[in-house]
């Protein structure tokens, strides 16, 4: 069953007739809409949009009966039990998260935003579930890539990686993530590194041999839970060179001995640095202990990554356990997973020169994140479309009760706004405690937006008793529900001129030659040149500028290109 997607959502807020195409149509879950932002200023960073949503704790309808407030109990899936499970945290209240981060030496790409929107999310649902949230997000700045990009660059490695950190929080603050409470790096935890590795030395799960310490898989009979793999089929993994020193071809570097021109530090096991795997069980032993609540990544990384991790941190501290595995599924491109190696990608920039992050942060969450999503342009313009309906519709509102004289009576609102608030809460909290289902989520927004709408803009909305409570409640709920989701923005207004500027960009035009083809248009109506009319009108809808018509005169909006939606329809 694929998700329902409706391309061109004209908002009845334009009180005009959509001059485009409206059709509803079918689009596989692995596909999802996209887009993108340039600005990070447009996004708060107060608290108040830190993730732990202020609802709407106390509406009650005519009868007094109070909208239900209960969360159901969230459950996750689990890589390691293969299934979803409650979730219990270790201390009660408290949440140990930690996510493997970026390995620094180039841009991120869509895949890495899909990574951390998924954790950024859970992130957010743990804040509103009133956890308290402890999330480590690594930074890996010396791996065998950075030093490989650096020489090709003639830069020196630590700056290189010191860069591209930088780069990657500019993409994140773009994509509205909260930030994590700590962001350690593999260069300021050595003696964390080093200690560990001593300490599965002691144990007598690795060996040396020549300045490089391996890890032994032998010595670890659990090898293989976690990925499912049996340890006679493991071969050597990615960043693990084939080496034929090695006691078993699957044994992985825990450290590797200096090489000429390459960073090194010292250790007992001499001048080197260490391996990729053991930087993480390093990292988040520091600073979560050896046993804690959320490990999570891509899914790229249950083999060899995270089952070598679990290998070494066991190797290390036998009492080493992760509660829960959470691992997201691939971006792709033509159903291929999209990555650097296979040069496939395209970065978190690149994107959002055209397109605005809150749009592409909103297509990576229209599918579930254990299913893979498919880029695509259409799904790209189709996030777009929706985010300007639902920012549209909420200015709207906020506007129309700013010119309000008279306040809010009570918390009471009429029975249909009341079962309209209270089926959104239910489906938001069922789905997001059913492991995170946003696209669900996303669909629910629907109802409440169109009854603001009906409130705002027809004549049977307009007449309804306690208008204007019901307009503030479903402001507020709707607002709480964006905030977990990470698409509130700091400024409504902001968000849509920059999703006019972008979509300007993509139809290659500045809005004065917009409103002169406007001017033109409607000369020809005027005179009657119907034909005239509708093609300025159809040439414009092709480039993604859709117009509307109200008493007021034609105004303009961005939408999905026509010829796209016609693309959609044929197939």
């Amino acid at each position: 069953m694929g998700t329902l997607l409706r391309l061109s959502m004209f908002p009845p807020h334009f009180h005009g007739v959509a001059t485009g195409i409206r059709k509803r149509v079918r689009i596989p879950n692995s596909s999802s809409g996209t887009t993108t932002r340039f600005r990070i200023s447009s996004f708060s960073s107060d608290s108040s949009h830190s993730g732990k949503a202020q609802s709407l704790g106390n509406a009650s309808n005519g009868n007094g009966r109070a909208v239900q407030s209960a969360k159901p109990e969230l459950q996750l899936f689990n890589t390691m039990s293969k299934q979803k499970e409650v979730f219990r945290p270790k201390s009660p209240g408290k949440v140990g998260m930690y996510v493997c981060g970026i390995t620094a030496y180039d841009l991120s790409h869509i895949g890495h935003a899909r990574v951390y929107v998924a954790f950024d999310v859970l992130h957010r649902y743990l804040k509103y579930l009133e956890y308290e949230v402890f999330y480590v997000r690594n930074f890996t700045d010396v791996d065998d890539k950075i030093i490989q990009r650096a020489s090709e660059l003639g830069e020196d490695p630590v700056s290189l990686s010191g860069r591209y950190c930088k780069e990657f929080l500019l993409d994140m603050d773009y994509l509205n993530c909260l930030h994590p409470s700590v962001e350690p790096r593999v260069s300021d935890h050595m003696p964390q590194i080093i200690a560990m590795i001593e300490q599965i030395l002691a144990n007598n799960c690795a060996y040396r041999i020549d300045g490089d310490v391996y890890f032994s898989v032998e010595k670890f009979p659990a090898y293989g839970s976690l990925s499912g793999r049996k340890l006679e089929d493991n071969r050597a993994g990615e960043r693990v060179a084939v080496d034929s020193r090695k006691q078993n071809p699957a044994d992985f570097a825990l450290w590797k001995s200096a090489k000429e021109g390459e960073p090194f530090w010292e250790s007992p096991f001499g001048p080197g640095r260490p391996g990729w795997h053991i930087e993480c069980s390093a990292m988040s032993a520091a600073y979560l202990g050896h046993s804690f609540d959320i490990h999570g990544g891509g899914m790229d990384l249950v083999f060899p990554h995270h089952e070598n991790e679990i290998a070494q941190s066991c190797a290390a501290c036998s009492s080493s356990h992760i509660s829960y595995w959470v691992h997201n599924g691939f971006v792709t491109v033509d159903s291929e997973k999209m990555s650097k190696s296979l040069g496939n990608f395209f970065t978190i920039r690149q994107v959002i020169v055209l397109y605005h992050p809150l749009a592409l942060r909103l297509f990576l969450m229209g599918t579930h994140y254990r299913s893979p999503v498919n880029y695509s342009d259409l799904q790209l313009e189709s996030a777009s479309d929706r985010l300007y309906y639902i920012y549209q519709t909420l200015q709207d509102c906020l506007q129309h009760l700013s010119q309000q004289s008279e306040k809010v009576r009570n918390d009471k609102v009429p029975d249909e706004t009341f079962n309209c608030i209270e089926r959104f809460r239910s489906d938001f909290q069922v789905s997001m405690s059913d492991d995170l289902h946003t696209p669900v989520v996303l669909a629910a927004l629907s109802e409440p937006l169109k009854t603001i709408n009906d409130l705002l803009h027809t004549r049977k909305g307009k007449k309804q008793v306690l208008r204007i409570e019901s307009l503030v409640t479903l402001e507020k709920e709707v607002k709480a529900v964006l905030i977990v989701l990470g698409l509130m923005p700091s400024s409504y207004s902001q968000v849509l001129l920059e999703l006019r500027e972008k979509a300007l960009r993509r139809a290659g035009m500045v809005e004065d030659e917009v409103l002169q083809m406007i001017e033109e248009r409607t000369a020809a109506r005027k005179n009657k040149d119907f034909a005239k009319s509708d093609v300025i009108r159809e040439g414009l809808a092709r480039k993604g500028i859709a117009l509307m018509d109200g008493p007021d005169g034609t105004v303009w909006r961005p939408t999905v290109p026509l010829q796209q939606q016609e693309h959609v329809i044929s197939q």
